[in-house]
């Protein structure tokens, strides 16, 4: 029934999911046994019309109970025996197939998600967040919703035409021939219009990922939005992306609806077949009555839950095309290996070398040149230069979020590609110019990414931040709810929360992306203060936009297009005629020379 296609998505599913096999297999067992349950009745209602017509000479009676009312009792008994065995397995065929659905749900978001975060950054640059959340998600429920009951309804389909099959051979040959005839063209239409559902299906896959794209751009830029009064023009971007999934999911309607008319009269034939010739071969004699009946009854039974399998095939591709999205996601490659030598952050000193560095986001342009520098442990270095001159790159490069296009970066004379990557980036503390804050409180922000600290260690990171000042006078103090990405506090007081996150981790190397961007002279000024404090014994590397803010650098990097343009301390880049002292005067007020 599956195209190429969906035959690969399939095996790769089955692949991923082979620590489960036994529990399908259960599951798929119960399903047979629930419906070789549930064809029995038909069974039954025939050999309880030969009982009332033929009595003594029914087939029952050939078994040794001649009696008519004691053939009918033992019906009864068996009647009752084979619902009650049906729905037990029922029960549990529900119950298996419905946790394996939630388990495997669960198992692939978590896998798709922990490979995501392995990703390196690259791989997040050509996709969207929206797309990501709809796989994630969307495609994962999709997958769920399939084996929660598709799979079990083709299971019970195949059971039915093998154990029905079985009954018309033992009855009747030319009758089973007759019946069984649409069943061809009805497995042949189904591959036509899954054949041409397939790539339809993909297309609404798509169009679920750019709208919830969309939906989760805006809603991130929900204050430029009101800013610049563009609510209809967004409402309208939106609703042009849902028209679009809309039309997909139209399109593959259109071709998934038409299945079931094709199934209609293809069933007809069969059951015409059956009514009619089976009909004369029991006025001719050569079929008994009670026969005859089960063999119209078990035509019902055998082709009308074929009507449902239209709607199980749509679910299935549906499922796959899922499915190749899920797998795809997990199966991406890691570009950023992790290395097999361990550290202790504890006994990392922070000697930092760059040795010929080059790097590229892919785009052909060189953003650092054959860069080489030696950053001493317990330095404070200081980046400064124009907008796109490769300060924050050395910061990427350096946490490993990227790797450099040649060239080699050593912490403490090690090669960081050597090092394990969480054991690196324990090592480096991050206080970015765009501060992310959690949906939770104060403290919990404070606290994140560290183990086992106590309200004391909390309060103590928070008071070398200055950051208490204002915590103290919110309504609930460190209890206080933050609001997505922090909404609810000022750009000064997340940046304050991030040093004291920094301060909490204790990290050997500090690194501080522009981390007094967002903030008025006062809260500088604040700032300032505890980092000084902090970056006493610990390798420091400051990226600065406000040359105010290094001044009392060891050392001060001036990069130009990729390159080491100037170095020195304040006083001798100043004694230069150069970039730095152009800086410096430009936002000191002064003239440039």
């Amino acid at each position: 029934m599956a195209t190429d296609s969906s035959h690969s998505a399939l095996k790769r599913l089955l692949s991923y999911t082979r620590a489960l096999r036994r529990r399908v297999w259960l599951a798929s067992a119960c399903s047979v046994i629930n419906k070789l349950f549930d064809v029995m009745p038909e069974i039954l209602i025939g050999i309880a019309i030969d009982v009332v017509v033929r009595q003594e000479d029914s087939f029952i009676a050939a078994l040794g109970i001649e009696s008519a009312e004691s053939q009918m009792i033992l019906l009864g008994v068996l009647t009752f025996l084979i619902w009650a065995g049906e729905s037990l397995f029922q029960y549990f065929h529900l119950v298996l197939w419905r946790n394996l659905a939630q388990d495997v749900q669960h198992g692939l978001r978590m896998d798709a998600y922990r490979h995501l975060q392995r990703l390196d950054m690259a791989y997040f640059e050509d996709r969207s967040s929206g797309n990501l959340v709809a796989i994630l998600n969307d495609d994962v429920n999709q997958l769920e919703r399939f084996l929660d009951g598709g799979a079990n309804d083709l299971i019970q389909v195949a059971t039915t035409i093998i154990a029905v099959g079985g009954v018309f051979i033992a009855i009747s040959p030319l009758l089973a021939l007759l019946s069984f005839t649409p069943i061809p063209v009805i497995v042949l239409g189904a591959f036509y219009f899954q054949r041409r559902a397939q790539p339809l299906y993909a297309q609404v896959r798509e169009k679920v990922g750019a709208l919830s794209s969309r939906l989760a751009n805006n809603i991130a830029g929900m204050t430029t939005i009101k800013s610049f009064v563009t609510e209809n023009l967004e409402a309208q971007r939106v609703e042009q992306e849902s028209r679009e999934y809309v039309q997909a999911n139209r399109r593959a309607i259109a071709v998934s609806s038409a299945f079931i008319p094709l199934i209609r009269m293809a069933i007809l034939a069969g059951f015409l077949a059956t009514f009619i010739v089976g009909g004369w071969l029991t006025l001719q004699g050569e079929l008994h009555v009670g026969a005859y009946g089960v063999l119209v009854f078990l035509t019902q039974r055998l082709l009308w839950p074929l009507t449902g399998l239209a709607q199980t095939a749509d679910l299935y591709e549906r499922a796959m095309a899922s499915s190749r999205r899920i797998l795809d996601l997990i199966e991406a490659p890691v570009q950023i290996a992790d290395g097999d030598k361990r550290i202790q952050a504890a006994e990392v000193r922070g000697a930092i070398a760059f040795n010929r560095v080059s790097f590229d986001y892919g785009n052909q342009v060189t953003v650092l040149r054959d860069l080489s520098l030696t950053i001493e442990a317990g330095e404070t270095v200081a980046f400064v230069g124009q907008t796109g001159s490769g300060k924050s790159t050395l910061v990427k490069l350096l946490l490993r979020l990227y790797a450099p296009s040649s060239g080699r970066i050593t912490l403490d004379g090690d090669d960081i590609h050597q090092l394990q990557l969480d054991e690196l980036r324990r090592s480096i503390g991050l206080v970015s110019q765009d501060v992310f804050l959690f949906q939770g409180s104060i403290a919990e922000n404070i606290a994140y990414g560290t183990d086992n600290v106590s309200e004391a260690d909390i309060l103590a990171a928070a008071e070398a931040a200055e950051a208490m000042e204002f915590i103290q006078r919110l309504p609930a103090g460190m209890d206080t709810i933050v609001g997505e990405r922090g909404q609810k506090l000022s750009g000064g007081q997340r940046q304050r929360l991030a040093i004291a996150r920094a301060i909490l981790k204790n990290p050997p190397v500090l690194v501080l992306d522009e981390a007094t961007s967002a903030v008025d002279n006062e809260t500088e000024a604040a700032i300032q203060r505890s980092l000084a404090r902090i970056s006493q014994a610990r390798t420091t590397l400051i990226i600065a936009h406000r040359l105010s803010t290094i001044v009392d650098a060891d050392r001060i990097y001036v990069l130009d297009q990729g390159r080491i343009a100037e170095a020195g301390n304040h006083a001798e880049l100043i004694a230069r005629d150069g970039i730095y002292r152009n800086l410096w005067q430009v936002q000191t007020g002064q003239t440039p020379q």
